[in-house]
């Protein structure tokens, strides 16, 4: 199974700016999280979302090189790996016009049972969601 890819753009406004003239780290954790987000809404049916929700257990980010006000910049994310109730998220973020490396990301993120609020086994139905045959 190979892992399918959800792709978000962002110009970066001026609120995203810091004392340093580029883009705050903890900026880049909230479009992580954003990004991670979106895939999961686009990718998963509302009556199934509703029966679950997903939390962070640890952010990894490896900034690589800064970005700054009004660039372009591409989001890329997919699940690397989903066993039991865990999920190992990537996210990359590019800058368009160079392709350069801004951020890497990798999220393990805890599947939460809606009713219980305890940890829930990712179904077959949601692995097989997030991967497309080779």
């Amino acid at each position: 199974m190979k892992a399918i890819a959800y792709f978000s753009e962002i110009k970066v406004p001026a609120s995203a700016i810091d004392e340093l003239n580029h883009v705050n780290n903890v900026i880049y954790l909230e479009w992580v999280q954003q990004i991670s987000a979106e895939h999961w809404q686009k990718t998963i049916p509302e009556e199934l979302r509703k029966q679950m929700f997903w939390v962070v257990l640890n952010h990894n980010i490896s900034y690589k090189n800064p970005a700054f006000e009004g660039e372009v910049l591409i989001l890329k994310t997919w699940v690397k790996e989903m066993k039991g109730a865990k999920s190992v998220r990537k996210v990359e973020i590019k800058r368009k016009n160079d392709d350069k490396i801004i951020v890497e990301a990798e999220t393990l993120w805890c599947l939460i049972d809606a009713k219980t609020k305890r940890p829930k086994r990712i179904s077959t139905e949601i692995t097989q969601a997030f991967s497309k045959e080779n």
